[in-house]
């Protein structure tokens, strides 16, 4: 059995951990009673920690919030883990964090071991920033959202879409993921009935969160992080299109820099959908697979090539005059 001050930290670590526990959970956790967790959760208050306490058979406790910040337990990674967080959000990440995220640093910086301030330190001195080219998140948002996520909140709040349009919608969260120097908001459309992908900086007016959802049987975070990578490559691009290589699928992965899912076809050749802003770049993109391609289903995609070939043929008439 853990002595008080012990079992008092672990008790602390597992309400950070998760947000709702019964007594019963909680007195498996650290090989007590239930009367011992009563005993603990009245020494934390003391402690100006908030435990919340819901009675009757479906009750337990929870880590309330308070008039002021209780000290946080963190391990050497997640220390550092939140320093080198906070040197991130400094340089603008996240809309409007930067001068706190800077604070907050330095008030963690203060307190960290030597160990600790070297590993964070060296980050910095090496790590070279690059402005972010993306819009940025408003960070209460982002907030709202991670929360959300975490207790089990459905949202409501205006989406405008790559096309421009405006739609309110409803939502139940699940996972906040991040891709390509974007915040995309895994979720179950409930006006679907379908699994969607949200941009977060494209979220607009956000409602409290409410009413508290059933949790749905989720994909593993693997095939999330797919479904969130293949979102992203139908949603991000004006002009997509479906284009036949012929060459392996190997081949055309090699060729390309981002992740995209490719299909493999049954007489060796493969299929796959990428998408541009701009038809002419895309077809520069293709011209550069070093394989034969045909074009399905995509007339703007087709006019490009055309224009390009016009453009080379010009440059070999010329040169031969």
């Amino acid at each position: 059995m853990l002595e008080t001050s012990a079992r008092l930290l672990r008790l602390l670590s597992l309400f950070q951990a998760r947000r709702d526990w019964t007594g019963g959970e909680l007195a498996e956790r650290l090989g007590v009673t239930t009367r011992t967790v009563r005993n603990d959760v009245e020494r934390l208050r003391e402690l100006g920690y908030p435990v919340e306490a819901r009675p009757g058979v479906a009750g337990g406790y929870r880590l309330g919030s308070g008039a002021a910040l209780p000290p946080l337990l963190l391990d050497d990674d997640e220390a550092v883990a939140v320093a080198l967080g906070l040197r991130v959000a400094a340089g603008g990440a996240v809309a409007g964090i930067e001068e706190t995220s800077l604070s907050a640093l330095a008030k963690l910086q203060r307190i960290l071991p030597a160990r600790l301030r070297h590993r964070v330190e060296s980050f910095g001195s090496h790590a070279l920033p690059v402005p972010a080219r993306t819009p940025p998140v408003d960070a209460e948002t982002l907030t709202t959202l991670a929360l959300a996520c975490r207790d089990q909140l459905a949202v409501r709040f205006d989406y405008e879409a790559h096309s421009g349009g405006s739609s309110r919608r409803s939502a139940e969260p699940y996972r906040l993921v991040h891709r390509r120097q974007r915040w995309y908001l895994f979720a179950w459309d409930l006006e679907r009935a379908d699994w969607r992908t949200f941009r977060a900086d494209r979220i607009g007016t956000l409602g409290p969160p409410g009413p508290r959802f059933a949790p749905r049987p989720t994909p593993p975070d693997a095939e999330i992080a797919a479904r969130v990578d293949s979102g992203v490559a139908r949603g991000t691009w004006r002009y997509t299109a479906r284009v036949i290589v012929d060459a392996s699928a190997e081949h055309v992965r090699a060729r390309i820099p981002t992740p995209i899912e490719i299909e493999e076809l049954p007489d060796g050749r493969c299929a796959f959908a990428p998408g541009s802003d701009d038809p002419e770049r895309l077809a520069l993109y293709l011209g550069m697979l070093g394989a034969d391609f045909e074009v399905v289903q995509a007339p703007e995609l087709v006019a490009a090539v055309e224009q390009v070939i016009a453009r080379y043929q010009r440059a070999i008439g010329a040169g031969e005059v």
